[in-house]
Formats: structure tokens, C-alpha cells, sequence
């Protein structure tokens, strides 16, 4: 049984809308959803995504609050509307970084009553919205939680609980600034290559020319850049130092290349293998697969 009995979910989109439908589908808790466009709340409730809809007067009874919202509109949405929550209820975020969410969010929680704890499920699309919402988007995934030494052990069960029963197949629990750090490796780095990829003067012609390297390096590039200006700005530092070790090894392949050193070349090129040889080899015995079916990505032949 979920451990609480209502649920309020403010931000409908691809997330939110997402953990809507699979608490619907999973748990008997009520499930209270709050947008602030009124068509995204009217389709929630017509597709029974939420059992009700509407504004913050959704609050009042919420036992579990969940942010699906940017880190700058949560923490902004949190102060004007905190004094609707009950006393005791939990609050988190999915917010894709995580110490300035929590630096910000739990000592005003605490200060009010509430117990917050920062969240973070790997999941996504390439397109965002309530329209790409999916029960199973969390199916398999991850989901990374960052309690610090004040959070509440009944709060945490909650979270938990949270993970599993939308269907993530592994929770982490980590400290907030090893998450940006991690993060700015395992999510921000590859939409800044994706982005600087497809402004190549060769793109628009790659029509005919490419398969499954140029859609896997690609992919994400189709970000929406108002959120990312912002996850990158929180996240600079750790994403910055991320930019620098990526240009230094770029700059590696460019300098064998002017050099014409082949054997310098072979070594970089035998260096990445090894390094993603063992990387899945890590994941492997973790349990997990990530590497592609040759026709989903590899058109070295």
C-alpha cells in the first residue's frame, strides 16, 4: 500500500504528467494535478491522469507534493503558495539539478512545517509536454534522491516508495553537489556536444550520408533552450570543468590528425575503446544494458 493516500503533482508536463499516470495506474492514492494552462488540465482529467485538476487550492490536502517544475518557477511557486500545505506534508522536485534546489527548498520547508527531500528521475524524451506523458516513462529507470543529515526517515520511506511503485528500476541516494557533479557528466555534457554537433556547416547536407552515429550523437539537441539555459547556469561549474576535459581530449584527436601521427591516433583511438569496453563491462555487472543493436547504431561497415 502507498504509504500516503493523496498526491499533488503542480507542472503537467512530461514529467509530471508522466508520474501522474503511472501513480494512477500503480497506487489507490488520489492524484491532484495543477498547471497553469487550463487546457493541459481539462486533457489530464479527460485521459484520467489526475482524479482532479485546478490551482493551488490543490495544496490543502496534499500529504505529498511533488515540483514538476523548472528549479527557478519551483522554488518561486513554493514561496507564494507554502502556506496552503498541511503541516507534515513532503515535498520534492525532479528538478535536474539538485544543490540549489535544496539549499533553497528544505530550510524554507522546515521553516514551515515541511519536510522536503530533493529527487531526480532519469527519465525522459526528446519532446516535452503533457502530450509525450507516458505510464511507463519511469519503467527501468533510475531515480536519484538527496537527503542531507535533517531529512526525516519517514519522508525518505515515502520517496522510496515513490520510486518504485512509478517503476524505476534502481533508487540512489546521493549528496546534492555529487549529483550536479555526476550530472553534468552523465546528462548536461551530452546536450552541449549534441548542440555544437548539428551546428557543423555539414549538417544540413548529412542527408544520405548518415545513419545511426549521427542520430545517436545528435538526438538531443532538440532541447528546449529556456530550461537548459537555466540547468546549465545553475550547474556551471561542474559542467564547466566537464567542457574543459571534453576539449582537451578533442583537442588530442586534432593534434594527431595535424601531426599526421598515426601511432598517436591509434593510441587515443584503442584509449576510448578500453574506457567504453569497461564502462559496459561496469554495467554489466550492475545489471544493466545500454549497448545499442548494430542496426540501431553502428554504421562503421
Amino acid at each position: 500500500m502507498f504509504p500516503v493516500s493523496h498526491v499533488t503533482i503542480t507542472g503537467l508536463g512530461l514529467i509530471g504528467g508522466s508520474l501522474a499516470y503511472a501513480l494512477r495506474e500503480n497506487t489507490d492514492c488520489i492524484v491532484s494535478g495543477i498547471d497553469s494552462d487550463p487546457h493541459t488540465l481539462m486533457d489530464a482529467l479527460e485521459r484520467g491522469a489526475v482524479h482532479r485538476a485546478g490551482g493551488a487550492d490543490m495544496l490543502e490536502d496534499a500529504e505529498l507534493l511533488i515540483l514538476a517544475l523548472s528549479p527557478e518557477t519551483a522554488d518561486a511557486f513554493l514561496r507564494e503558495h507554502i502556506g496552503r500545505l498541511p503541516a507534515g506534508c513532503i515535498v520534492t522536485d525532479v528538478c535536474g539539478v539538485k544543490q540549489v534546489v535544496v539549499e533553497r527548498l528544505e530550510p524554507l520547508c522546515r521553516a514551515h512545517g515541511l519536510r522536503f527531500i530533493g529527487g531526480h528521475p532519469m527519465a525522459g524524451k526528446e519532446k516535452s509536454g503533457f502530450a509525450q506523458a507516458d505510464d511507463a516513462l519511469f519503467r527501468g529507470a533510475s531515480y536519484i534522491l538527496t537527503p542531507t543529515a535533517g531529512t526525516d526517515d519517514e519522508a525518505l520511506a515515502c520517496l522510496r516508495a515513490l520510486a518504485e511503485a512509478v517503476g524505476c528500476a534502481r533508487l540512489t541516494i546521493t549528496a546534492p553537489d555529487e549529483h550536479d557533479r555526476m550530472i553534468a557528466f552523465t546528462s548536461q555534457l551530452p546536450h552541449v556536444l549534441a548542440g555544437a554537433y548539428v551546428q557543423s556547416p555539414r549538417c544540413p547536407g548529412h542527408i544520405g550520408f548518415s545513419a545511426g552515429s549521427y542520430r545517436d550523437v545528435s538526438r538531443v539537441a532538440t532541447v528546449d533552450e529556456n530550461l537548459w539555459t537555466e540547468l546549465f547556469m545553475l550547474n556551471r561549474s561542474h559542467l564547466g570543468e566537464e567542457i574543459d576535459t571534453l576539449i582537451a581530449h578533442l583537442a588530442a584527436y586534432r593534434d594527431a590528425l595535424a601531426a599526421g601521427d598515426a601511432e598517436r591516433l591509434h593510441t587515443i583511438l584503442k584509449n576510448g575503446r578500453e574506457c567504453k569496453q569497461a564502462d559496459l563491462l561496469r554495467e554489466q555487472e550492475a545489471g544493466l544494458s545500454s549497448q545499442p543493436s548494430p542496426q540501431e547504431g553502428d554504421d562503421s561497415k
